[in-house]
């Protein structure tokens, strides 16, 4: 009887994991392969190297904050309010390897070393934006108010984690909750 193989996505999350807390040299098929407590040998019946490792990583951040989350909100239906509602009760508690805010933000400086992961990145982005226009412009005539909406929006996303600084009186939560009442109004 034959040795049971650590499945390919599991491959795929420890090096997430791995992108999320060092960056792309973090990802090492030795140093994953201790993580998950099998031999490299594994690793090369699913990937022909590092490479397309990273390749697939790649393929599975991108489905993973875009269409992914797109479908999950999507899901459950309602009006543009209620879905962006979910959306940003979804972003602000998603931490799964893939969604995590480190990978996000190891994906963002990797991009300004690498053209390909800065061209994925930009059709993220993209598809974000293009995501966030439609709902709100199911409710916001005009234009440049859709924009403002969309840009303060995508930027809470992705700048949130790097902000240090105190919130007055009030602690992050409520303020993003605010922020939140804000944009839906």
């Amino acid at each position: 009887m034959g040795a049971i193989r650590t499945p390919r996505d599991k491959w795929i999350e420890e090096g997430l994991r791995a992108l999320d807390a060092g960056g792309p040299e973090a990802v090492r098929i030795e140093v994953l392969a201790q993580r998950l407590g099998v031999s490299k040998g594994g690793f090369y019946g699913y990937f022909r190297n590092r490479g397309a490792l990273l390749e697939e990583m790649l393929d599975t951040w991108e489905r993973g904050v875009a269409e992914d989350v797109i479908e999950r909100i999507e899901r459950d239906g309602g009006d543009a309010r209620e879905r962006l509602a979910r959306l940003f009760a979804f972003v602000g508690s998603a931490e799964s390897p893939v969604t995590s805010a480190g990978v996000e933000l190891a994906v963002r400086d990797w991009a300004r070393r690498d053209e390909g992961v800065a061209f994925r990145l930009r059709r993220v982005d993209n598809r974000r934006m293009d995501y966030l226009r439609h709902l709100y412009g199911a409710f916001c005539d005009d234009e440049d108010d859709v924009e403002a909406r969309c840009l303060i929006t995508f930027s809470l996303r992705i700048g949130d984690h790097l902000i240090a600084a105190d919130n007055g009186p009030r602690d992050r939560t409520e303020v993003l909750a605010a922020v939140s009442r804000r944009l839906l109004t």
